[in-house]
């Protein structure tokens, strides 16, 4: 067999490798590992998975005694809008004095100020800026990642976003899913006529596709931004143009974007804060993936929280991301989401490993490469400085990981990424 590099003494490797795509309800609840495990890989491709024991008879010039440490897969963050202009901090006097979100954007403020920051960022500001935070995703661990567009609001500025995404793609090698967001707001010119900006975005679609951009098309379906009736006839349009949906539903009212999502059989329904018991209960019967942000809903300082025990005691699908924006989620810090998972959002040490690997990687449709241990996948594996997986999520705050291997490659270490 060959090998460039072997780990031996994996206190639990967590292969996450379940005979589904993903995991589902009680299946949340099991995690598919070896004890005392070791793995091994040549060329950046897992050629070995198997017990330390197993390992003794195999030759390899770099073996790596991980001494009882948590290996796992490289972690899936499956939302974030990761390329924008400028930052939000001047809001956070409203954000204290308790302004809603939606008061925020009608002042002019909240997107509306990273849309201009957007439009007047060059490309070269914008990749250098979200290649930073990229880096800063990697060094918590995730080794996957989806990028949203959503901050130009029109044709020059959201493409130069889809373009900044897919050339970081082609510089990292990284496993990114691309997403157009293009109707994330209705931009101020397009106020008292939200359906010609939508034809708007629509229009981009062939272009999109034809560059190959983005692989996914999102809207923000909420009260004061996108209806029902607007996501469904823009969401229709997309997948008659080939692309895969995703929705921002029911973050703040119940309007039933989780009810689009399902029956349009999006890849994911994000948010779902306020989504009713009727919609929560429909994951069950659907393979659109609950990707949750408690982190956004910390940040924001509010009291309610997604229903992920009643998603997940219903039979459906629940990941996790960490919502990376400059105004209601400023965090590249997965490990801190799996924290709030597990103080908020009342999900077990099992379900939240679930929620950032194998159910992250099909809420973005990279099932088939990411999220799991597998003998011929890339060799995306994080070694934790934890001694089982419930420590992560236990002991908050801190950057657990030791080592991020990309195909291979030690990308972050000590919890900076490797330049």
């Amino acid at each position: 067999m060959q090998l460039d590099t072997l780990l031996v003494n994996c206190g639990q490797l967590l292969t996450m490798d379940h005979e589904t795509a993903h995991a589902k309800g009680e299946q949340m609840g099991f995690l598919p590992h070896i004890q005392d495990g070791a793995i091994g890989w040549k060329d950046g491709i897992i050629t070995f998975i198997g017990t330390s024991e197993e390992a003794k008879s195999l030759e390899c010039p770099n073996v790596i005694d991980c001494q009882g440490k948590l290996v796992t897969p490289g972690l899936v963050d499956p939302h974030t809008h990761l390329v924008f202009g400028g930052s939000r901090e001047h809001e956070i006097a409203l954000k204290q004095q308790g302004v809603p979100y939606l008061e925020i954007l009608r002042q002019g403020g909240g997107i509306h100020s990273t849309v201009e920051a957007t439009r007047n960022a060059s490309f070269e500001d914008l990749y250098e800026k979200a290649a930073f935070h990229l880096k800063r995703l990697v060094s918590y661990g995730i080794t996957t990642v989806e990028a949203k567009s959503g901050y130009g609001l029109e044709k020059h500025a959201e493409l130069k976003q889809l373009e900044v995404v897919k050339k970081l793609k082609e510089d990292t090698g990284m496993e990114i899913a691309s997403t157009f967001l293009g109707a994330h707001a209705i931009p101020k010119e397009y106020k008292e006529n939200p359906d010609s900006f939508l034809s708007e975005m629509a229009g981009l679609f062939e272009e999109i596709k034809e560059k190959e951009l983005a692989e996914f098309v999102d809207i923000f379906c909420e009260e004061g931004v996108f209806t029902i009736e607007q996501s469904k006839r823009f969401l229709q349009l997309a997948k008659e143009a080939g692309f895969s949906v995703k929705i921002h539903a029911d973050e703040i009212v119940s309007l039933g974007g989780t009810e689009l999502a399902i029956e349009l059989g999006a890849a994911s329904a994000d948010h779902l804060i306020a989504a009713s018991d009727g919609a929560v209960g429909m994951f069950g019967r659907s393979d659109t993936v609950a990707v949750l942000l408690p982190g956004t809903t910390f940040y924001l300082n509010k009291d309610s929280y997604a229903k992920a025990r009643e998603i997940i005691n219903g039979g459906g699908a629940v990941a996790l991301a960490t919502d990376f924006n400059p105004g209601s989620s400023p965090t590249e810090n997965i490990q801190f989401i799996m924290n709030l998972a597990m103080l908020k959002l009342k999900m077990t040490c099992e379900e939240i490993w679930n929620a950032v690997t194998v159910n992250a990687a099909k809420a973005v449709h990279k099932d088939d490469v990411s999220g799991r241990l597998k003998i011929g996948r890339n060799a995306d594996v994080v070694v934790w400085n934890a001694p089982n997986y419930q420590y992560v999520p236990y002991h908050y705050g801190v950057n657990h990981v030791h080592t991020v291997f990309q195909k291979g490659v030690e990308a972050a270490k000590g919890g900076a990424y490797l330049e």
